[in-house]
């Protein structure tokens, strides 16, 4: 499988534009209504009260924003943020270094936060309790125990995986929010912010479409513009329009419903090959040429939520959606 494929939700090496044309403030975020007209209240009423915020847990897919209200978090609150993520602190000196740069009321933001090895997360609970670091030093065959005491500070932890965390962990966030997919309307207007940002024009139903076809997803929504807008440059266009659009996806291999060729792939071999399951997911992934693993994480979540495919105790099945989409007679697959 291509490591940069197109649909993937999670951040890609050639994502490094969206820092760029990423909103600034709570006014500026589109979506996520709920979420933020609370956010805007609790980050009100701390500055009110002249408090760092409650630590903030931020879970849902990938691609959905969670960084992006990290940074408008800091931004609200007028303090600096430091970013981490979970698998690069390794060692309790890799958890000091980072705290210790931190100036009162900061946010600490901590990607992929249920990653983060047992023994650093009881180092940090003190320091999200009380600002204190507790850390044991090994010298000279002696451990002796050392207290920092820390500034006041807002701990931001994104996630994909909420039941991977921790309960010692989770209730020490006193604001949990969980990210939903987003509406079309919701991702056209991010399509007509980014072509703003990026100052290449494009008509509202060219964003519309992109919208249909990017699985409910801003990352993606971007990711499609982005590749569109290469099209356009390369064509002498000096703005999107629905057709320059519709071509382009289609040369990227991006159907109606946001499908790309791993997910017909997938399903014409869960339909063609195995008559519609039950079959595992190590079995499909055999047949196809793919890890068991990107299947589960990548290509298998999108599949489920839009019913084309359904889990059973016996493995996957294909819904009637899929031989809809796919033009194949269900019945005859029967026999």
């Amino acid at each position: 499988m291509d490591n940069e494929r197109l649909l993937d939700a999670e951040e890609l090496e050639s994502d490094n534009f969206e820092a760029s044309i990423r909103p600034q403030s709570l006014k500026e975020y589109v979506g996520q209504e709920e979420i933020t007209s609370n956010l805007k209240v609790f980050i009100e009423a701390a500055k009110i009260r002249k408090e760092s915020l409650d630590h903030v847990l931020l879970y849902g897919p990938p691609g959905l924003g969670k960084t992006t209200l990290a940074h408008i978090i800091a931004n609200e609150l007028g303090v600096n943020i430091k970013t981490a993520s979970g698998p690069s602190i390794e060692k309790s000196g890799d958890l000091a270094a980072i705290l210790s740069t931190l100036e009162p009321g900061d946010v600490l933001f901590i990607d992929e936060i249920h990653r983060m090895p047992r023994y650093i997360e009881e180092i940090l609970y003190p320091a999200m309790e009380d600002f204190e670091l507790d850390l044991v030093l090994n010298s000279d065959g002696k451990s002796r125990n050392i207290k920092i005491d820390l500034p006041p500070f807002t701990l931001v932890g994104a996630t994909t995986r909420a039941g991977d965390i921790t309960s010692p962990l989770r209730d020490r966030f006193g604001i949990v929010s969980k990210l939903s997919y987003y509406s079309e309307d919701e991702l056209e207007k991010i399509v007509m912010r980014t072509s703003r940002v990026l100052e290449m024009p494009i008509s509202s139903d060219a964003a519309r479409l992109i919208a249909q076809r990017c699985r409910k997803t801003p990352r993606i929504a971007n990711r499609l513009f982005k590749r569109v807008r290469d099209f356009a440059l390369v064509y002498g266009y000096e703005s999107i329009n629905y057709d320059l659009a519709s071509d382009s996806l289609k040369r990227l291999h991006v159907d109606e419903y946001g499908l790309d060729n791993i997910d017909i792939e997938y399903l014409n071999s869960l339909i063609t090959k195995f008559n519609g399951g039950p079959v595992g997911v190590e079995t499909i992934a055999t047949s196809i040429g793919e890890e068991p693993s990107t299947l589960e994480d990548v290509v298998e979540p999108f599949l489920l939520q839009e019913g084309f495919i359904k889990r059973t105790q016996r493995g996957r099945v294909a819904c009637e959606k899929s031989y809809e989409h796919l033009k194949i007679n269900h019945y005859n697959t029967l026999f």
